[in-house]
Parts: structure tokens; C-alpha cells; sequence
């Protein structure tokens, strides 16, 4: 008879990649408030259409403020945690009291605003696997996830990045090698790495581009074109950090070994605008603010 969305959570990766291997933020950063209204009232609806007592989940997509339904599950899902933390409300707990025979509205529950962001990371075991590629898609391949907390968004996702091994820097050279419906986009990611003091390096096509649009970018040799190249900079730590999309099975494959080589030694890289948009936004927080701390009793 009662539905309580207990959180709506914005991938921070597109549609395409698996849930559990995206990371996410609570509340959403970037979504409409009419939408998210809409989210909440569709997925009451839903809740009561399918007489479902306890949990559920829904995979929801957005494309120009359309709301697509992709996946509903009458279970729990692996962000049951992560959500339960981020709130502090004990859901888990919860929803087995109500599939037990217990009323929801008992629990009187409400979606308190602490002013805070929860970014969900996931962790993946790629230097496990010498031969794997770091490119995500529809199947999982995360192996955990970490959280970040914070009242400004960039801290949030960077101490995430943090958590999971995948420190970022504030200073030094950004390479980045875009497919070419993204260099657009990449033209603004570069201004703000400018405007943040980093140096920037990119192959051919990406580097003739930004230098045509008045965005000062050194050319870098891929592999396949000989040495200096750019896996040779990232084994020499020349390069801070990897901002790398591609399509295409040649082109993915010729690009496999500058991922791997940003994975072996331990640099940054961002194989999607959405997570690029994440880490630019992270940096540029790094540099003007300070880090604190809390226990999450504290929240």
C-alpha cells in the first residue's frame, strides 16, 4: 500500500555499461528536479502495479528528458549498503521486517537532506589479469566498490578515486586521444586542464584538432606509428594523467596497450567523457579545497 524511494542514484558512466561497474552518485548531480519527481512517482506506480513487498530496484535511462524504463527487480541489489550508509537508514533491516508481515509505514520514514554527496566507485582487478582489457561494457567486471563522502561533489568522487588505488593528480601532463564525435567535448576538457596548469599532450588527430581551436597540445606518436611514443611516456611517469575514448575494432585494439600501460604504472585514465566530466570536476576541487574527514556516525 506504501512505497518509500529510499534513493535515486545518477551513473556517472553512460547507459551501456554495467550498473556494477559504474560509478555513481546519491544524490544525482546533473538530472533535472521535474525528472526526478517524475523518476519517483513512476517508480510508486511500478511498485504497486507489481505488488512487490520489500525491496526493489529500477534501471532508469534519460535521453533529451525522455525517462526509459530498462530493468525492474523485485529483489535487493548490491547498492543496498552503499545507500543504507549514505542515508543512515538501516533498509536491509527494513524490508525484511515488511516481507516478514510488518507494516512500512511503522518505520516512518523519511529522505533526510544531509547536504551531502556519496559517490559509489567500483573496484576492479585489471592488474590481476595481464591480458585484460581496461575498456568497461554490459558484463561486470568490478570486483568491489568504495565510497566516497563529501558536501562538495569533486571531493566526494575524489576521495572515491582515492579509496580505490586511483589517486589523482593536480599537476603535470593530461594525454588525451578522443574518437572523433567526442573532440568537441574534449576541446572543453582541455581548456579546463589548462586552466588548471596542466600540459597537454595528444595523437595526431586530437592534437591537430585542439592546437586548430587555439588550445596549445604537443603531438605524441601512437605505437603503431614508432618511438617516441605515448606507452613509452607513460613507462617513463611523463604522464600524469589518460583521457582515452575509441570505437572501432582496430582502433580499440591499437589503443589497448596505452590503457594497459596507464594501468601497470599506476596513472589515471578515463575511458568515457561521463568519467573524464567526474575527474576534471574532482581536480579542479583538489586544488581549492581542503580534504576533512568524519566518521560516518558523525553524517
Amino acid at each position: 500500500k506504501e512505497v518509500f524511494v529510499a534513493g535515486i542514484m545518477q551513473h556517472i558512466e553512460e547507459a551501456g555499461i554495467h550498473s556494477g561497474d559504474s560509478a555513481c552518485c546519491l544524490p544525482p548531480i546533473s538530472i533535472k528536479q521535474k525528472l526526478i519527481t517524475e523518476i519517483e512517482r513512476q517508480t510508486k506506480k511500478l511498485a504497486l502495479a507489481l505488488n512487490v513487498k520489500g525491496f526493489m530496484n529500477i534501471q532508469f535511462a534519460i535521453k533529451d528528458d525522455e525517462i526509459y524504463v530498462i530493468e525492474v527487480n523485485p529483489r535487493a541489489s548490491r547498492t543496498v549498503p552503499f545507500v543504507s550508509k549514505a542515508k543512515g537508514i538501516p533498509l536491509a533491516k527494513i524490508a525484511s521486517r515488511v516481507m516478514a508481515g510488518e507494516k512500512l509505514s511503522k518505520f516512518n520514514l523519511k529522505n533526510k537532506n544531509k547536504n551531502m554527496y556519496a559517490v559509489k566507485e567500483a573496484v576492479f582487478p585489471f592488474n590481476k589479469f595481464p591480458n585484460v582489457d581496461v575498456l568497461l561494457g554490459p558484463e561486470m567486471k568490478s570486483t568491489g566498490e568504495v565510497m566516497g563522502i563529501d558536501e562538495n561533489f569533486g571531493l566526494s568522487f575524489a576521495k572515491s578515486q582515492m579509496a580505490c588505488g586511483n589517486e589523482l593528480p593536480v599537476s603535470g601532463t593530461a594525454f588525451i586521444s578522443v574518437k572523433d564525435k567526442d573532440k568537441k567535448n574534449a576541446l572543453n576538457f582541455a581548456k579546463k586542464l589548462k586552466g588548471l596548469n596542466f600540459k597537454l599532450c595528444a595523437t595526431s588527430g586530437t592534437a591537430k584538432y585542439l592546437n586548430s581551436n587555439g588550445i596549445n597540445c604537443k603531438k605524441i606518436n601512437k605505437v603503431r606509428e614508432g618511438s617516441p611514443h605515448i606507452v613509452e611516456s607513460l613507462n617513463e611517469k611523463n604522464i600524469e594523467l589518460v583521457i582515452n575514448t575509441t570505437e572501432g575494432t582496430k582502433s580499440i585494439s591499437d589503443s589497448y596497450s596505452l590503457r594497459r600501460s596507464a594501468l601497470v604504472n599506476k596513472i589515471p585514465y578515463c575511458t568515457s567523457l561521463a568519467a573524464a566530466n567526474a575527474c576534471i570536476q574532482a581536480i579542479d576541487s583538489l586544488k581549492n579545497y581542503e580534504i576533512k574527514v568524519k566518521a560516518i556516525q558523525e553524517l
